[in-house]
């Protein structure tokens, strides 16, 4: 396991913020060591100066050393819009014995809220569940990245299990289109555990995001060991839908086959439909760590470039 996981699990003593620069600064430097190095995680924060511009904001201690104008770079001056949606639902609350899908898509979007942060982009943050409970609008200044902040951190510290929330996924992808700024990068983790036969549905809803000229990355979240491989011991379990309460007894050997094969032709059929709609689909294993999100949020962002 990525031991970065091991890290933030460690999240009740201490700050999210910090612990989302640790996981950027290890995957930069890892970047690095990679084939991927040529890609651009150095964060401007000059532009170059452009004749017939205002010399206002030219950076003279900058022109000093290197003899070229560089104007500073304002939060209003943003190259990106970014809004980071994360399922908050009862059943993103499944685990593996360290973390939960709903806290790898916390620490997952405050590394991303701190990848944007450099590079003064605008961000802002939709939570959900059967209601969507916050929607920031995109902003870049430094206050309005605390709030993100503090807003993810509360959702890991009030969680209570006693409280079924299902999922409303289309409902609320659909207003989500409607309320953020028009070209927008929206990031969506889910584990996308909605009712299976309104496949149709969820995609009219993403390509109601694709309408309104937004990009989408979708990441869904899962304990693939679990979920989707079914890797349980060969014994009765009582499993509990997580949303609803409702119990069920089975053998693991019985139903294992039929299982792996149906979430297997479900995920498979929103993958190709992604592909079909020009949507970045991307499996996020809770069990592989953060590189794997934020290097396909890199790779998404220098294709809108």
């Amino acid at each position: 396991m990525n031991p970065t996981i091991d890290r933030l699990r460690l999240a009740h003593f201490g700050n999210i913020e910090l612990l989302a620069k640790q996981v950027v600064e290890g995957f930069i430097t890892g970047l690095h060591k990679s084939p991927f190095h040529g890609f651009s995680v150095e964060f401007a924060e000059h532009r170059l100066y452009n004749t017939g511009e205002s010399t206002r904001h030219i950076d003279w201690k900058l022109f000093a050393r290197t003899e070229k104008m560089f104007t500073k770079k304002y939060e209003e001056e943003t190259n990106l819009r970014c809004q980071i949606v994360i399922d908050s639902s009862s059943s993103m609350h499944f685990s593996n014995e360290t973390i939960s899908k709903l806290e790898f898509s916390i620490y997952a979007a405050a590394s991303i809220i701190e990848l944007l942060k450099r590079q003064r982009d605008a961000v802002g943050l939709s939570l959900f569940n059967a209601e969507l409970e916050l929607h920031t609008q995109g902003k870049s200044s430094a206050a309005h990245h605390r709030y993100l902040f503090s807003e993810l951190e509360a959702r890991l510290r009030n969680y209570d299990e006693k409280k079924k929330k299902a999922t409303n996924t289309i409902s609320i992808l659909h207003d989500i289109a409607e309320l953020t700024h028009r070209r927008s990068l929206v990031v969506v983790f889910s584990d996308l555990l909605d009712d299976h036969e309104s496949i149709d549905e969820l995609f009219r809803a993403l390509q109601h995001l694709k309408h309104n000229k937004h990009e989408v990355l979708l990441f869904h979240v899962v304990n693939k060991k679990i979920e989707v491989d079914f890797e349980l011991e060969n014994r009765p379990y009582q499993l509990v839908d997580m949303e609803t309460g409702e119990k069920i007894k089975l053998q693991t050997a019985e139903i294992k086959e039929l299982y792996v094969e149906g979430i297997q032709k479900y995920f498979n059929e929103i993958s190709l439909r992604c592909a079909n709609h020009r949507i970045d689909f991307m499996p996020a294993d809770i069990n592989e760590g953060y590189d794997q999100v934020l290097l396909q949020y890199l790779l998404k962002r220098q294709k809108m470039n």
